[in-house]
């Protein structure tokens, strides 16, 4: 249908052809929804039946390395973005290793050099 014949159109006419535009989308769109809602399910099914899904691999802990001398609580393992208590003291002038915590092995080493 052409633009200039819908201007030709009553305004009964219109509504008339409105509404049946509107039944013919709504019994369209009903069938599509089925349509995916079956596909849906073939693929839930599908998902399912590949047995089970592998789980993450178990990561070591990762133990801290650095330690806030003002709160002792705070550590950072030395991944990511440094925490703002670290930020804070290196733009201060310290230096990273100041806040180093001292693994056991390291302090035993230590111990047998002296």
């Amino acid at each position: 249908m052409k633009l200039h014949e819908l201007k030709l159109m009553s305004v009964d006419e219109l509504w008339s052809l409105h509404l049946e535009v509107r039944a013919a989308l709504a019994t369209r769109i009903s069938a599509e929804k089925k349509k995916l809602e079956q596909r849906l399910e073939q693929l839930r099914l599908s998902g399912a039946s590949n047995g089970p899904r592998h789980e993450r691999r178990p990561y070591p802990r990762v133990f801290p390395k650095y330690r806030n001398p003002a709160k002792p609580e705070e550590t950072w393992a030395g991944r990511g973005k440094q925490p703002r208590w670290l930020t804070a003291l290196l733009r201060a002038g310290k230096n990273l290793d100041d806040f180093r915590i001292q693994q056991l092995a390291d302090r035993k080493r230590r111990a047998a050099r002296r």
